[in-house]
């Protein structure tokens, strides 16, 4: 089982920068694939960012492609998602999750473990 905790979320202005943080607990995630998912009222959750656990691969969704970046330190068994020049359309809870498969995936139903979101807000 493996316990995943983000934090780091918060107000910001448009344009600021956010760094958000995914502790994992229970079981090392260095054989994880980890993705970054968002989701506002109403809608349904999106691919934000991903890496793999094999070759650190990553993907991001074109929305955010440039602004922001997932990274993992396997030693702290923790992976980050700094998020820069932050646009309201940012505003959402952000989850952390976690994947035992080989491939990295993007969608939500492929992944095994999530956390319980952090709210980010972006005003204008």
């Amino acid at each position: 089982q493996v316990r995943l905790v983000e934090s780091g979320g918060g107000l910001v202005q448009a344009g600021g920068s956010l760094r958000l943080s995914c502790a994992a607990s229970g079981r090392t995630v260095s054989t994880y694939n980890m993705g970054w998912f968002r989701q506002v009222p109403g809608k349904e959750r999106e691919f934000v960012a991903g890496i793999s656990w094999s070759d650190g691969a990553t993907y991001y969704a074109d929305s955010v492609k440039g602004r922001f970046t997932i990274s993992r330190d396997n030693a702290k068994n923790t992976v980050s998602l700094q998020m820069n020049g932050l646009k309201p359309e940012d505003s959402a809870v952000y989850y952390c999750a976690a994947d035992a498969g080989r491939r990295l995936p993007t969608t939500e139903f492929a992944y095994d473990y999530w956390g319980q979101g952090t709210q980010v807000t972006v005003s204008s």
